[in-house]
């Protein structure tokens, strides 16, 4: 089976700036990686007390310091520079976001790029960021729920409306429609049994930052096959180390995707981590 290849937190750092992320995505195209994947933060409060899941000291790399642009600008922003790579989020926090206007905001980037966009979508761990946002931490699991469905609701109904704790509107038209006038691929981002669950229920992709892959898919699947749906459906996205055999084993295991990081400081630095990766992983398993 052939896998896919992402970069991951493309947006972030020097890639922040206009020239720096121009030569990036075109870069990352004309090595064969199939998409481009942005993190995000709307704010990052001084000295906060959460632990970063996915670094073993809890500590997020750059720390209160770190440039993360808003994702969907950003991607818009490479969208006119690019043909056919995907534009990803992985992840935007979907409860800190109004999902009527996150509908639209989708719709419409995924329409200008001709259906390349993937919505990976996380609860997020950063407390003092919620506080700050005035978006309740507790509940926020459940406030995804909702508003994935709302986001479904609004980009496939003529007349969308919907019934829930956290969102209701009613004849809420919304226009334009994505490319393929349905939807856009909702992906689930988190390491926790609740977002694999949560990825089986309603996810057309499911992306772990970390963990036991093999148990976190058992649990994506008992959950599709409890709601009535088909796993094999459900696009495994995976990042880590960037070797062959470690591409190979979690393709065995089932991942569809793998992605990179884009580290460096220099265009230079990083130009030669991803060309050594195209060469040696991507034209072997492509």
């Amino acid at each position: 089976m052939s896998m896919k290849f992402g970069v991951m937190f493309a947006n972030s750092g020097p890639a922040a700036r206009p020239e720096f992320a121009t030569e990036l995505v075109q870069l990352v195209e004309k090595l064969g990686f199939e998409s481009i994947w942005t993190v995000e933060h709307v704010v990052l409060p001084a000295s906060f007390e959460s632990k970063y899941p996915y670094a073993r000291d809890g500590q997020m790399p750059g720390g209160d310091e770190a440039v993360v642009p808003d994702p969907l600008i950003w991607l818009s922003y490479v969208a006119a520079l690019t043909k056919r790579i995907k534009l990803a989020t992985g992840v935007m926090i979907l409860p800190q976001r109004n999902p009527l206007i996150l509908a639209k905001e989708v719709a419409s980037l995924d329409l200008l790029s001709s259906g390349r966009m993937i919505l990976g979508v996380g609860v997020g761990w950063l407390r003092e960021e919620f506080d700050a946002l005035g978006v309740p931490f507790e509940g926020r699991g459940a406030r995804t729920d909702e508003y994935i469905e709302a986001l479904r609701e609004v980009w496939r109904s003529d007349h969308p409306t919907y019934r829930g704790n956290y969102v209701n509107f009613t004849n809420a038209k919304s226009k334009p429609k994505p490319h393929n006038g349905m939807s856009v691929p909702i992906h689930i981002g988190g390491h926790t049994d609740a977002a694999a669950a949560r990825a089986g229920r309603l996810g057309d992709g499911f992306f772990p930052g970390k963990g036991d892959l093999a148990h976190q898919l058992d649990v994506m699947r008992k959950a599709a096959a409890e709601a009535g749906r088909d796993a094999s459906t459900i696009e495994v996205t995976v990042g880590g180390r960037p070797d062959y055999e470690y591409a190979t084993r979690v393709r065995d295991q089932g991942a569809h995707r793998m992605t990179v990081g884009s580290m460096g400081s220099t265009f230079e630095s990083i130009k030669a981590q991803l060309g050594t990766f195209s060469e040696n992983v991507i034209s072997r398993l492509a």
